[in-house]
């Protein structure tokens, strides 16, 4: 009994913890262990590399089955009565869901349909001169890790475009239903994609990528490329690989994360919300992987 009413008062307070989160976002900016200046944007790079104010602000830590009143509560937030989102959380190790909100919805994803972009590249360049995949880790780098939209373009076209897209990863497992690609770069708002989408083709990629090129390609937070300047001094600093997509009223960040417990968690989060502001969007995503990190085993 005393172990039972032990596990009612955590649940409890994690409860509390999560119906708090609501109001967490718009007191980060005291929060940030350092403040960092927006780079200019060149006319190929599309505007994804954006400081963030979270701090490592989550002390408590959550059991699975907590993912999704917390997130819920983010999601629901009255700021967000408008937007669009879509998630999806998956488990490597285990193979199931952790989380999942609209995540067959076609959204907006701006810069993650690079993703589809440089693996049907590098699926392309592995079936017909394998020995080349080194020699596209540059090529590889600029798009996923710094976003540049010229490149990712030019390497659509290079391929032989869109159809050769949907050829080459319906090996993976990335069903083409599950996404409409109008351009390599995604500028378009003509692209859409599921979050299903894209955490099939990480897992898919995951697994058959034996060279490394395409999960060492994504930024690192709080380290490199667009994600240089999100997640310092948190828990997800270094442990975070994730390709980041910005267009006005669009926010989307699908990745890798690298937790204690549960090992590689792969995730797709995409918002849509026009008018909105990018600050909002993005810290409450930022938010949510912060979450993540804090998983733990609870018997």
């Amino acid at each position: 009994m005393a172990q039972l009413t032990r596990r009612l008062l955590q649940t409890g307070q994690r409860l509390i913890a999560i119906a708090g989160l609501a109001t967490l976002t718009s007191s980060f900016a005291v929060l940030a262990v350092q403040s960092a200046t927006m780079p200019a944007i060149s006319a190929v790079k599309q505007a994804d590399t954006e400081s963030t104010a979270v701090g490592d602000s989550f002390e408590q830590r959550f059991c699975p089955e907590d993912l999704t009143a917390s997130f819920d509560a983010l999601v629901t937030q009255s700021r967000f009565r408008t937007a669009n989102w879509g998630i999806a959380v998956y488990w490597l190790e285990q193979k199931s869901w952790l989380y999942t909100h609209n995540a067959e919805q076609l959204l907006v994803p701006a810069s993650n349909i690079k993703l589809l972009t440089s693996a049907a590249a590098m699926q392309a360049i592995a079936a017909h001169t394998p020995a080349a995949i080194w020699d596209f880790r540059d090529d590889l780098n600029l798009v996923n890790r710094h976003s540049n939209n010229a490149r990712a373009d030019e390497m659509l076209r290079r391929i032989g475009g869109q159809s050769r897209v949907r050829t080459m990863l319906a090996p993976l497992g990335v069903d083409p239903a599950s996404y409409v690609q109008a351009d390599g770069s995604g500028l378009s708002r003509r692209n859409r994609a599921q979050p299903l989408a894209f955490v099939a083709l990480l897992k898919g990629m995951y697994e058959a990528d034996d060279s490394g090129l395409f999960y060492e390609s994504l930024p690192v937070g709080g380290f490199t490329g667009t994600l240089s300047n999100r997640f310092q001094a948190t828990a997800a600093q270094g442990k975070v690989h994730a390709k980041t997509g910005t267009l006005n009223g669009v926010r989307a960040l699908s990745g890798y994360l690298e937790t204690e417990d549960y090992g590689t968690v792969i995730f797709s989060i995409i918002v849509n919300q026009p008018g909105q502001s990018g600050r909002v969007m993005l810290d409450t995503i930022d938010n949510m992987v912060l979450l993540m990190t804090q998983l733990e085993t609870c018997d």
